[in-house]
């Protein structure tokens, strides 16, 4: 199944902002058994329960960003390294965590580059993903092949105004709802 893939959503689940506060503590205390350093928080939106489980750890956050898109628009096949990882994670453990595992890939390849930055150990970590996801998370509090609507995804700010968001739009008409 390729990223995006909105017409083989079964269903939609929108979320509210108490729903990701719930997630992200229900994500924490799963994250809390294995010692945890630093969170590495993928943006943008991954950064919003990452943010929440670090500081529910007492741990350092540290932001990455590797997208399919520019702005707002997928532009690319495979995600691209925007804001790269640093060395000074080098003999930590870690938990990178995104909002969503669509694919798993982005997950995956910011593993990877810890690794290679010489991370003592990392975990995956997501509040949902698909089950064609693959690699899967190491955790994720659930899995859904519904339409996850997240509460920053319901509404954007165009020319003054708050509209539903057109990729919302586009992807509950492609599901045929």
């Amino acid at each position: 199944m390729k990223s995006y893939d909105y017409a083989h959503r079964k269903g939609i689940e929108e979320l509210s902002w108490d729903d990701i506060g719930e997630l992200s503590r229900e994500l924490a205390e799963k994250l809390s058994e294995w010692d945890i350093d630093m969170v590495i928080g993928i943006a943008r939106a991954g950064l919003f329960p990452a943010t929440a489980v670090a500081a529910m750890l007492r741990v350092e956050l540290l932001p990455v960003r590797i997208t399919r898109r520019v702005g707002d628009v997928v532009r690319y096949k495979h995600p691209v390294w925007r804001v790269d990882l640093p060395d000074l994670v080098s003999g930590l453990s870690l938990a990178v965590i995104d909002e969503i595992a669509d694919t798993g890939q982005t997950l995956s390849l910011v593993a990877a580059r810890a690794l290679e930055r010489g991370a003592r150990q990392v975990r995956t970590a997501s509040l949902f993903a698909h089950s064609w996801a693959d690699p899967m998370p190491d955790l994720t509090v659930r899995v859904s092949d519904a339409l996850v609507i997240f509460p920053w995804d319901k509404q954007v700010l165009s020319n003054g105004k708050w509209i539903t968001h057109p990729e919302i739009e586009a992807a509950i008409r492609a599901q045929g709802t």
